[in-house]
């Protein structure tokens, strides 16, 4: 707990002494609450909610709400199909239209192993039907992502992650997010989450903190 909290200080204070205006240099934040609820020997439910900042905990982004069901092929490969619905203020000390979004995803997860090190390659496309000051849209976007963790104790892991979102669309490239962190084990069902995360996307970037609980439960009946 002592490292997670150094990293805490040290990536808040780094950030605090940025005095600009511009939301690409300030510490914006995500809260987030992700859980995994096994069903069967095959079948998971997958839950997600998350509250985003552009600042630590001032300037409201984005809220978005996830639920997926989640078949386990065997203990390399699993698939998961869900839906999305979030609301997100774009604007940053400005006053414009939210952003209202509906989408269906599907999750493609291979794990292996390097080493020691726990690896995920995951591939996600999307299908997203987007309402904004009246307007619908509809885009479709696939995203590739590999992540990567490292124990470092019985209750404390080490994470990386690497991911780029492609548009179906004429400006192919969306984002791309590379992040780490620590995973602090508290129980058997419940983990903590704190992390860094820098997104590029085609013009501008951001810096996240991201503070998150993870819940897994099992429903099998024995």
């Amino acid at each position: 707990m002592k490292k997670i909290s150094f990293f805490l200080c040290l990536t808040f204070s780094l950030y605090q002494l940025q005095a600009q205006t511009s939301s690409e240099n300030k510490l914006g934040t995500w809260y987030m609450y992700n859980g995994s609820h096994k069903l069967s020997e095959k079948y998971t439910l997958k839950t997600s909610f998350h509250v985003r900042y552009f600042e630590f905990i001032t300037e409201y982004q984005q809220e978005i709400y996830r639920l997926g069901l989640n078949y386990k092929f065997n203990n390399t490969i699993d698939l998961t199909l869900g839906s999305v619905y979030s609301i997100t203020d774009g604007s940053y000390k400005a006053d414009l239209p939210d952003l209202y979004e509906y989408r269906f995803y599907q999750d493609l997860n291979i794990k292996e192993k390097w080493a020691n090190f726990s690896v995920i390659h995951r591939v996600r496309l999307a299908q997203r039907f987007r309402r904004q000051n009246f307007e619908n849209k509809t885009t479709h976007r696939i995203r590739y992502g590999l992540f990567l963790s490292h124990p470092i104790t019985k209750t404390l892991t080490t994470y990386g992650f690497n991911e780029i979102f492609i548009k179906f669309a004429t400006k192919t490239f969306g984002q791309n997010r590379t992040g780490f962190g620590f995973l602090q084990k508290i129980s058997k069902q419940l983990k903590l989450k704190i992390g860094y995360m820098f997104t590029k996307f085609s013009k501008t970037k951001s810096h996240r903190l991201q503070l998150g609980i993870i819940l897994n439960t099992n429903h099998i009946k024995h």
